[in-house]
C-alpha cells in the first residue's frame, strides 16, 4: 500500500499521461490535416506511447492504491507550422519531466522505495524524451518552416514505429 498523499499523486500522473496522449493526438490529426503525414504518424507513434505510460501507471496503481480517473482537457488542435508544434512538444516533455521529479522526491520523502523504484524507469524515459524532441526541434530550425528541408524531415518522421519495450506492462 501507498500513503494518501502518493496514491493522489500518482493518480494526479495517470491521468496526466492520458492527457498527454490527447495531446499527441489531437497533434497527428491537426499534422494529417495540412498534409504533414510523416508529423503525423510521429505524434501517432507518441500517442501510443503515453498510452503506453498510462497503463504502467494504472497497473502500478492497481496493486497499490485505487484508481481514480479525472475528466481529461481538451487539448489545442490548431498550430502555426511544424516548428510550433515541436516546441510545444518540448515544453510538454518537460513539464512531464517536472512532475516525475516531483512525484520521485515525494517518494524519496514517505520512503517509498517500491514507488520510487517504479518512477526510476519514467526518469530515464524522460532524458530520452526531451533529447528525441531537442534533436527534431533541431533538424526543423535548420531545415524552415517549408520546402525541401521540410520535406525531408516529414519523409523522416514518417519511419518511426511504435513498439512497445519488454517490460511495458511492468
Amino acid at each position: 500500500m501507498v500513503s494518501d498523499k502518493m496514491a493522489k499523486a500518482l493518480n494526479a500522473q495517470l491521468n496526466f499521461e492520458l492527457y498527454s496522449a490527447y495531446v499527441y493526438l489531437a497533434m497527428s490529426a491537426h499534422a494529417d490535416s495540412v498534409g504533414l503525414k510523416g508529423f503525423a504518424n510521429w505524434f501517432n507513434a507518441q500517442y501510443q506511447e503515453e498510452m503506453m505510460h498510462a497503463m504502467k501507471f494504472f497497473n502500478y496503481i492497481m496493486d497499490r492504491a485505487e484508481v481514480e480517473l479525472e475528466q481529461i482537457d481538451k487539448p489545442r488542435k490548431e498550430y502555426k507550422d511544424a516548428l510550433e508544434m515541436f516546441e510545444e512538444t518540448l515544453k510538454h516533455e518537460q513539464e512531464v519531466t517536472a512532475r516525475i521529479n516531483e512525484l520521485a522526491t515525494l517518494a524519496i520523502d514517505e520512503k517509498d522505495h517500491a514507488t520510487n523504484t517504479f518512477l526510476q524507469w519514467f526518469i530515464n524515459e524522460q532524458v530520452e524524451e526531451e533529447a528525441t524532441v531537442k534533436e527534431i526541434l533541431d533538424k526543423l530550425k535548420l531545415a524552415g518552416a517549408t520546402g525541401p528541408g521540410l520535406f525531408m524531415v516529414n519523409n523522416e518522421l514518417g519511419t518511426r514505429t511504435f513498439a512497445p519495450p519488454a517490460d511495458a506492462n511492468a
